[in-house]
């Protein structure tokens, strides 16, 4: 089986947003999301794009994908945030997932970015443990927060 990592075009965005439900469905979450197609054609492929995104195929099907955007820290400065990454679940432990980080981290070389940055949730070991790997750093210090519609 052949695994190609490439940039996602306006046609990969149904693919994409079955697998951000999957990706919702592992997270224990299905509920939560409301981002349509129209919503990421626009902000994804429109003339000021706000996230990139890549797609994963495995003979021609896809099958895992990754989405970031630039953060930008007063003390760090560019930095790429990875918003996402999902391996479709028949697809893991194959190097699927081992594809798309190490694409997502050569974007981040290409941008220059001066830090790359992401969550996980604590309950998933396996995602963990494959950060390890890449030697990452785990900052139990910041709490995540943030304001919904309606509160700002």
């Amino acid at each position: 089986m052949e695994i190609t990592v490439r940039k996602a075009v306006l046609a990969d965005v149904p693919a994409l947003l079955k697998l951000i439900k999957e990706l919702a469905l592992f997270e224990r979450a299905p509920e939560q999301v409301t981002n349509t197609e129209a919503d990421m054609l626009r902000d994804g492929f429109g003339e000021n794009p706000l996230f990139t995104a890549a797609v994963a195929e495995a003979d021609g099907e896809i099958v895992g994908m990754y989405f970031w955007y630039i953060r930008y820290s007063t003390w760090k400065g560019k930095g790429l945030y990875l918003e996402d990454i999902l391996v479709t679940e028949s697809m893991r432990g194959k190097g699927v997932g081992k594809r798309l980080f190490e694409a997502c981290m050569e974007d981040a070389r290409n941008m220059q970015a001066n830090f790359m940055t992401w969550q996980v949730l604590d309950w998933n070991e396996p995602a963990i443990q494959f950060y390890k790997k890449y030697n990452a750093e785990f900052d139990g210090e910041w709490i995540n927060v943030k304001l919904m519609p309606g509160q700002f």
